[in-house]
């Protein structure tokens, strides 16, 4: 049976008692009382109210603005606004701020069930409607690229909304972060996925290799070309073409590149014909190019030309939620590339690796799975198959950490707790399991008042 979560914001005490009897016979509702919107909305953002039902007249904030914050910390949240000083005006206003409906005291309970089942039901069909969009999203997600924290779901997302475009992408991440593995899963959710998807990197290569790299040359353009040759970019033809580390791409050559992307057509190196490409650019860095135009490092019309559509990848020490998930893949890659059946990984091994930095991100992540995959007896990998810098590492690490008492491990967590609810002691007891009476006594002792 679904549930719902409603708060009652009055600041009447019995108006709030008297709303929360009546709605409560209802056993799929959860109602709370609240006597202004501060101690309500930090309550909402913990549990995620579905309703509110919000006096307009309250102490501090108004009703509208509780409305207006609610929808934007969860926007699937509904509010019906209820007030003894109806009027036109003011009903019009908390329309338009997106209240579900307007009422006005005294409140008939009936009327009040009535509007408070049609609101859920839309809260119910906007649910419906996400988790079809996440299902759909799911089975569409490039299973190549491993992550479900929140800033891999928006880079999925991305990758979804772009990849039927022709418009031109830049990726900027960290090394090992996985930039290729993008653009190729772009690649293959575009139409032109039949096509060839090429990619050069940039760096470490003189303007005279890249521009024959890229470019091409024709037959006796210089000594020793013997015979004409095909570009990338002409072998990319109505494909796409990945332009690793751009950054590095010397300056003159940037010139050559950002003719090529403004007019489509190229000039093999010693020819004379201009020859018209159709091809999708997806250019990465390691480095921030904006900071890069700024140090006038890289030209600024190119960076705008390349730039249409920015996919910023997060260094995997952002989203450690997805470690397990990426090292529960490599286990399985490694295993079945060495012939093992390996089972899982230690929880000592797993405590290292979810500390760890990773400055080089997932490629050292894959590596030091690769290595433990290959060097283990064992069904199950442990700390003595990682790299011994690694387990010193750890060591050093929790001998430096500070040890706490008890003590000062609870005066900290009910610091955080009282900071967290702006020192509103009867929400932080209901947060810390206590009652009233003791939480005052513990930030007596503790010198928290």
């Amino acid at each position: 049976m679904e549930r719902f979560r409603i708060a009652v914001i009055d600041d009447e005490p019995i108006i709030g008692r008297e709303i929360k009897r009546g709605l409560s016979k209802e056993p799929r509702y959860e109602v709370e009382t609240f006597l202004d919107g501060e101690s309500a909305l930090q309550r909402l953002v913990q549990v995620g109210f579905d309703l509110l039902l919000c006096d307009l007249r309250l102490p501090g904030m108004s009703g509208l603005e509780v409305l207006q914050e609610a929808r934007k910390r969860i926007p699937s949240c509904e509010v019906i606004l209820i007030t003894a000083h109806g009027s036109v005006d003011s009903a019009i206003e908390a329309i338009r701020a997106g209240a579900f409906h307007y009422l006005t005291k005294p409140v008939k309970m009936a009327d009040l069930r009535l509007l408070v089942k049609r609101s859920l039901e839309k809260v119910t069909l906007v649910r419906e409607k996400e988790a079809l969009k996440e299902a759909l999203f799911s089975q569409n997600r490039p299973s190549e690229i491993i992550g479900n924290s929140k800033a891999m779901l928006n880079v999925f997302r991305l990758i979804e909304k772009v990849a039927p475009l022709d418009s031109n992408v830049l990726i900027q991440g960290e090394s090992g972060t996985g930039k290729e593995m993008i653009a190729r899963a772009i690649h293959q959710r575009s139409g032109r996925k039949q096509q060839p998807h090429i990619s050069f990197n940039c760096g470490g290569f003189t303007e005279e290799l890249i521009a024959n790299e890229l470019f091409g040359h024709e037959k006796g353009a210089f000594t020793g070309a013997t015979e004409t040759k095909i570009g990338l970019l002409e072998a990319a033809h109505r494909g796409t073409i990945f332009l690793d580390e751009i950054g590095e791409m010397p300056h003159s050559m940037q010139v050559k590149l950002l003719r090529f992307v403004e007019e489509r057509k190229l000039l093999r190196v010693g020819g004379v014909k201009q020859l018209p490409i159709d091809v999708r650019l997806i250019a990465a860095s390691n480095q921030d190019l904006k900071e890069m135009v700024k140090a006038h490092a890289f030209r600024e019309d190119l960076f705008y030309r390349l730039n249409v559509v920015l996919i910023q990848l997060p260094p995997l020490r952002a989203r450690p939620d997805d470690i397990p998930l990426l090292i529960r893949h490599f286990l399985e890659k490694y295993s079945r590339a060495f012939g093992k059946k390996m089972k899982g990984v230690s929880s000592e091994v797993l405590e290292i690796l979810s500390r760890y930095p990773f400055p080089g991100n997932v490629r050292e992540l894959e590596n030091i799975i690769e290595r433990a995959v290959a060097l283990s007896d064992e069904l199950e990998i442990s700390d003595r198959d990682l790299p011994s810098d690694l387990r010193e590492l750890s060591i050093k690490n929790l001998e430096t950490e500070p040890k706490l008492t008890l003590e000062e491990m609870e005066k900290k967590y009910i610091q955080e707790v009282l900071a967290k609810t702006h020192h509103h002691k009867s929400l932080a007891a209901e947060i810390l399991g206590l009652p009233r009476t003791t939480l005052w006594r513990k930030m007596k002792q503790y010198g928290l008042e």
